[in-house]
């Protein structure tokens, strides 16, 4: 049976306060082209919001890249992170990163957030 890779309403953060709850209270991965917020010990199923900026990443078709990346990777990983939120931000260098660089950078962060996770 295939595994469930959508992406729905429930997992995404939606509102400030949902965002300013992880910009409050995360711990930060980050490598070159991510920084990845992550708040644990959340009640229900893992959720990504993203922060791309328009300084880093002056084209709309650059940002939008970096978004689907993102969102795809998490969709991917996100049944190991049940619990968790994340806020996915963009660096300088990902304005200009070929697609299979972000994904393997951010699956890299990605499973060390899980290893993290269940190592507690």
């Amino acid at each position: 049976m295939a595994e469930n890779l959508n992406f729905p309403r429930a997992c995404r953060l939606l509102t400030a306060g949902d965002y300013s709850g992880v910009f409050k209270k995360s711990q930060r991965y980050s490598d070159r082209y991510w920084t990845v917020l992550v708040r644990r010990e959340v009640a229900g199923d893992a959720r990504l919001g993203l922060a791309i900026a328009k300084k880093r990443a002056k084209r709309a078709v650059d940002r939008n890249r970096i978004k689907r990346v993102a969102r795809e990777s998490f969709r991917h990983h996100r049944h190991a992170m049940v619990g968790h939120e994340l806020v996915a931000m963009n660096r300088d260098a990902a304005g200009t990163a070929e697609k299979a660089q972000l994904r393997r950078s951010i699956d890299t962060l990605m499973v060390k957030i899980i290893g993290v996770a269940n190592k507690r």
